[in-house]
């Protein structure tokens, strides 16, 4: 029987909602019911609980509220942002320029319009998995619709040079997109400074529930609807809004407006105390990403030799991460992201994902570190 829960160090994959945030919401779940789209005083009391947390994630942003779309999730936004352009502006080009480490939720719909006739040009990364503008200029052509590299990379961290790369795709007439749902609530992520027409957040990645994100649109950009129905969201995004999330989304982009430098403060410093506590006790270790730009609280560690699911195995009762890797029968499918990065078979198959939170503490740190040398020990004495 444990004695006490695993370290979680699994915060890119998720978050719990903020104390805060779910203060925020209990309204939501009692009087605050009513529709946002009805005339009566329920459905006004509830549209200001809506335009008050688009406001609060404008501000997050910099941006103007009436450029802010709520959707489901990052997923949802993703793909309002890739088929939405595409349709929008079918008639003035056929070609999306994206890179080799988006997650699925750029790379699948950029599959699907590849079918129905785009050309998708994925754009290589370096050893640290980070784009080289002067590929995305050479990439450009007369008929470029729209360029989407996500901001910062969800398996090792490394932030994109998007303010460069929106550079040269606005001087050839393209639009930019960018992922942001890794990196809003670690780094500043203003659209003016990163000069992008669309950006995506999702709510569950920053002290959120899970169930809603955004798509920022900059004011001019045309964009064809995902979801067809009512006329919510401005005509673009069909469905009654879900309050609920919504109120919790605007209230955990108003805390990362407040206490961001002390949230990233935090997590750099339990980051930078996972990895000289691994170096320490572990030989033949490697980490991936960039060593300076990149999320504050991301450690994408390899141990050579080792298999990534193995060791999840032995930390099942210990530490909860990610691998960079998956073990089928004979077979080692290993992360295309580190595939793209060009990371050694003999390490990348070893990869876990180790991300903190803003709670994350020294205590627990040190514990993980001791848990995963008792695993890689174990595994490698045995294998």
């Amino acid at each position: 029987m444990l004695t006490e829960k695993p370290v979680y160090l699994d915060y890119n994959a998720t978050t719990p909602v903020a104390p805060e945030v779910a203060e925020a919401m209990l309204p939501c779940l009692g009087p605050l019911f009513g529709n946002p789209s009805s005339p009566h005083a329920y459905g006004i009391e509830a549209r200001q609980a809506v335009e008050k947390a688009r406001g609060q994630v404008a501000a997050l942003l910099g941006c103007s509220s009436k450029e802010v779309i709520f959707t489901s999730n990052g997923t949802e936004a993703n793909n309002l942002a890739l088929f939405g352009v595409a349709e929008a502006c079918a008639g003035q080009g056929r070609q999306i320029i994206t890179s080799a480490v988006e997650h699925p939720a750029i790379l699948e719909p950029c599959k699907e319009l590849a079918r129905r006739g785009y050309e998708i040009t994925i754009v290589p990364v370096d050893g640290y998995g980070l784009v080289n503008p002067a590929d995305v200029a050479d990439a450009l052509r007369p008929d470029t619709l729209l360029v989407s590299i996500m901001h910062a990379n969800n398996e090792v961290g490394t932030i994109q040079p998007i303010t460069e790369i929106a550079a040269f795709a606005h001087a050839h007439g393209a639009l930019v997109h960018t992922d942001a749902a890794q990196s809003t609530g670690k780094v500043a992520v203003n659209v003016d400074e990163l000069e992008v027409d669309l950006l995506t957040i999702a709510g569950h990645k920053l002290y959120a529930p899970k169930g809603v994100g955004a798509l920022y649109v900059r004011q001019g950009v045309c964009l064809a609807p995902f979801l067809r129905g009512g006329g919510q969201e401005g005509g673009r995004r069909a469905s009654t809004e879900n309050v609920l999330g919504i109120v919790g989304l605007g209230a955990a982009c108003a805390l990362v407006a407040e206490h961001l430098e002390e949230y990233a403060a935090h997590m750099r410093a339990m980051r930078d105390r996972l990895r000289e506590g691994l170096e320490r006790a572990i030989g033949d270790v490697r980490f991936n990403g960039h060593p300076t730009l990149c999320l504050p609280n991301t450690l994408s560690v390899s141990f050579r030799g080792l298999n990534a699911t193995d060791i999840l195995v032995e930390l099942a009762d210990t530490v909860a991460a990610s691998a960079g890797a998956a073990c089928h029968a004979n077979e080692v499918s290993i992360s295309p992201v580190l595939g793209a990065m060009g990371v050694p078979l003999d390490y990348a198959r070893g990869t876990l994902r180790l991300s903190v939170g803003r709670t994350t503490t020294e205590a627990e740190c040190d514990r993980a570190v001791e848990a995963i040398q008792r695993a890689v020990s174990t595994l490698r004495a045995t294998g």
